[in-house]
């Protein structure tokens, strides 16, 4: 079984660092024989977190992306980082469920998991999780994440960003729902790269007053299991 950890609201830079390690235990020649059959050692964790407020730039991403200069997000309270994942860049904050699987995918089901396929359920983990509030995620080409539907006057729009870093098979970082996400930092940025997109949330979807952080994480954790775990290679 993957271990789930919920961290709370944690700086970006400690969950970084403990993920790092984690990924640097799960690649290291002696994690293989010790750690085989192990939750924690074969399969790894799941990092379900908040973070104050951060943008972060992925390693292919352009810094232009960031529309505004390092002196201003220090002014209001944002930091920023230049990491390792794939993708543009994107903010982090409170109200965003974050989530870092770092997972040995050789690991997974009968015959394991490659990239691609992870980041498929990956992304399924978010749509079944927001369906249950009555919200339609899709997947669009060419632009990893889960999105809404253009309509209304609305362009497609982003609920949920992903961006992960891969080696030998086991991952880190992962994905960025907005459940109630204040989205004016977002105005800072073209969020993911994209220019002719939107940003949303849950909150900012529904009708109704947004789930609380508690009620998504626990929809989302059995999700993510009925995915990660309850598939037979």
């Amino acid at each position: 079984m993957i271990e789930v950890l919920d961290k709370g609201v944690i700086d970006y830079g400690e969950a970084w660092r403990e993920q790092q390690e984690r990924f640097d235990a799960l690649l290291a020649p002696a994690a293989e024989p010790s750690g085989a059959g192990s939750a924690e050692g074969a399969k790894g964790v799941l990092m379900l977190c908040e973070h104050p407020h951060v943008y972060t730039l992925g390693k292919s991403g352009r810094a232009d992306n960031l529309l505004v200069s390092e002196t201003f997000l220090a002014s209001i309270g944002a930091g920023y980082y230049h990491i390792d994942r794939g993708g543009d860049i994107t903010y982090h904050g409170y109200g965003q469920l974050v989530g870092y699987p770092v997972l040995d995918l050789s690991t997974l089901g009968g015959r394991g998991l490659g990239l691609k396929e992870y980041i498929f359920r990956l992304e399924e983990s978010v749509i079944r999780t927001v369906a249950e509030w009555g919200i339609e995620g899709i997947r669009v080409p060419q632009a990893t994440g889960v999105w809404l539907r253009a309509g209304g006057g609305r362009p497609q729009r982003k609920i949920c960003a992903i961006g992960v870093k891969a080696s030998r098979f086991v991952t880190m970082h992962g994905f960025a729902l907005n459940v109630a996400t204040d989205l004016r930092y977002f105005d800072y940025i073209h969020p993911c790269g994209f220019t002719d997109k939107g940003v949303t949330s849950m909150a900012e979807e529904l009708a109704s007053p947004a789930p609380s952080m508690a009620e998504v994480k626990a929809v989302y954790v059995r999700n993510f299991r009925q995915l990660f775990e309850g598939f037979a290679g």
